[in-house]
């Protein structure tokens, strides 16, 4: 029986101070006085020093260390999806790449030159993709020149006639000389020209920009 009456003592006080029979002091204690006993509870609330709370200049600084952590392993990963979407250089030098034959192989020039005689002209891979002309001269030597064979008037790919020794247009009947420059229309230009060099014994195609040495005006293309 007296623990029940405990119980119910307590129940009691309990309900008292829920209905405000209490005093808060100034050290947030809550006091008061339930069945002729003073009661003390002590307040739970606290307040964190100002010298404990960090500054602003701290929690950016430490967001950027947090940022930085997490940019470095995401940037790893993102690394060789970046290579893959941008493919590589083919070599050469000044923005030149090596020349493809139709196999997609490098362009060897010794080799080149036991199989294409004096006076051939035939399809590479040039700059941007471009089909591209490889000359060997008369003298069975490479020409210092490639020939884009795109046709100034609509862009068709222009073939090589060996018999008219000309580069004769199959769409709209544009004709070029065996150096690539115009002689009929409607093509209104001459076909672009490259520098057709050679390094460590591969061919290398780089932009043309100087003088059209055919016409002797400034490149049209570059």
């Amino acid at each position: 029986m007296a623990s029940s009456a405990a119980i119910s003592a307590a129940v009691a006080c309990s309900s008292q101070l829920a209905s405000g029979n209490y005093k808060k002091n100034r050290n947030s204690f809550v006091a008061g006085k339930c069945n002729g006993k003073r009661l003390i509870v002590k307040s739970m609330a606290t307040s964190i020093p100002a010298d404990r709370v960090p500054d602003m200049g701290k929690r950016q600084l430490m967001n950027l260390l947090l940022l930085g952590a997490i940019s470095l392993p995401v940037g790893g990963m993102l690394l060789p999806y970046t290579y893959f979407f941008v493919p590589p250089g083919g070599g050469g030098s000044g923005g030149g790449i090596v020349a493809k034959d139709k196999l997609g192989r490098d362009v060897v020039a010794a080799q080149w030159l036991k199989t294409h005689g004096p006076g051939d002209r035939t399809l590479t891979q040039g700059l941007k993709g471009d089909p591209t002309y490889l000359v060997v001269e008369n003298d069975k030597t490479l020409a210092t020149y490639g020939i884009n064979a795109v046709c100034t008037h609509l862009g068709c790919v222009v073939p090589w006639n060996a018999a008219e020794n000309k580069f004769i247009c199959p769409c709209h009947g544009s004709q070029y000389n065996n150096q690539g420059r115009v002689v009929r229309g409607p093509a209104p230009l001459s076909l672009a020209l490259v520098h057709a060099d050679v390094d460590d014994g591969k061919v290398v195609f780089v932009p043309w920009l100087e003088t059209d040495f055919r016409t002797g005006e400034e490149p049209w293309w570059s």
